[in-house]
């Protein structure tokens, strides 16, 4: 299976933020926000393995500013690593005021996607080729957030 780079992958994906997406403070509800990033990361992850691709796990996700109806939600995801059948993927989130092109960055989260056969089985995904000194750096921090992911699950599971 041959590597791929990080851009081979990249996906932006671009939704108006609607009064339909408003929660009661008149700001765009978080949820709408995570479904749109675990939709942008799923299809990044999808693009990399060119194979169907289901959530595993999301980090925490911190809403930095809110995101206001009337804005342009920009959301930018990409392989930061991969294992076996697993892929980290980042997803950038930046609301765009279309009227005057001032530009927020809001939120950012890290979500880990396996790629799925045709029976819905775990399936082999191509590696990860960085192609710079930073996507190295990226990637090397990635293992060790799934490292940590690894030790938690580990960890849960002995407390249950």
């Amino acid at each position: 299976m041959n590597a791929k780079t990080t851009s081979e992958s990249r996906l932006t994906l671009n939704q108006l933020m609607l009064p339909e997406h408003a929660n009661t403070m008149g700001n765009v509800h978080g949820g709408v926000i995570m479904k749109l990033v675990d939709e942008a990361g799923g299809l990044c992850a999808t693009r990399h393995a060119r194979r169907p691709a289901v959530t595993v796990a999301i980090d925490s996700m911190t809403f930095d500013k809110p995101v206001h109806v009337g804005e342009l939600l920009e959301l930018t995801s990409e392989v930061t690593w991969t294992g076996r059948t697993s892929m980290e993927v980042v997803v950038n989130v930046v609301a765009e005021n279309p009227l005057t092109g001032d530009r927020t960055p809001t939120n950012s989260a890290y979500l880990v996607y396996v790629a799925l056969d045709a029976r819905g089985q775990p399936t082999p995904v191509p590696p990860l080729l960085p192609a710079t000194d930073a996507e190295h750096e990226r990637m090397a921090a990635a293992q060790k957030r799934q490292e940590y992911r690894i030790r938690q699950r580990q960890l849960s599971r002995r407390s249950v």
